[in-house]
């Protein structure tokens, strides 16, 4: 049982180290956060979580196979989630706050969710930092054990929502000073980020 905590922690810790590094997802948490409100924030660090826990679930259990298998594969995701990306950078510069945003042009909970979460996996650079951290702190298949393996699998996915729900939480504290204006920079600048983002990806594609 207490080797079964200790695996949980460890991977608490590192869920919200993988997920606390600012990227395209952190601008969309923080993005959706203060134009369409907490829960949009939240449910988009869930989408990314979620992922996450599957991708520290991968390697918490040696599945080499699936890892594999993403790695080989890179070539034809990254270009699937770098065109979303661009997508979703273009769509957030032009969207257009309202007095009611929550219910302005947003799409819903489910699409902050499914979007993230479909980012993160066509990411495979995701499961390559899982893997490198866990062999790196001697983690891999955590013996063979079902039990450990899973407790570091459900803290990958805690640590990482914690990050989301501290961020999507801090920045909603302060959504009631933006304005309708503040809030169509924000999405501006939050768009041509992501956009960066989704370029920076197309570009790290040619090297390959």
């Amino acid at each position: 049982m207490a080797s079964n905590i200790h695996f949980l922690i460890k991977g608490l810790i590192i869920g919200f180290s993988i997920a606390a590094p600012v990227g395209p997802i952190g601008v969309l948490c923080i993005q959706r956060s203060i134009v369409y409100g907490r829960a949009s924030g939240l449910f988009t660090g869930l989408g990314a979580a979620t992922a996450d826990g599957l991708y520290g679930a991968v390697a918490a259990f040696g599945l080499t196979v699936i890892s594999n298998f993403f790695v080989e594969q890179q070539f034809w995701f990254r270009p699937v989630g770098g065109a979303f990306l661009l997508y979703l950078g273009v769509r957030t510069f032009f969207s257009k706050p309202t007095e009611r945003a929550a219910t302005g042009n947003h799409k819903g909970l489910s699409s902050d969710y499914l979007s993230t979460l479909f980012l993160t996996m066509t990411n495979p650079m995701t499961i390559l930092s899982f893997a490198a951290i866990f062999a790196g702190l001697g983690l891999g298949e955590t013996n063979g054990d079902f039990l450990s393996a899973s407790a570091m699998t459900a803290g990958v996915f805690v640590g990482s929502a914690l990050w989301w729900l501290i961020l999507s939480g801090g920045v909603s504290l302060l959504r009631s000073r933006f304005n309708i204006s503040s809030m169509r920079i924000a999405n501006r600048i939050s768009g041509l980020v992501i956009v960066a983002f989704a370029i920076w990806m197309f570009v790290n594609i040619l090297k390959i």
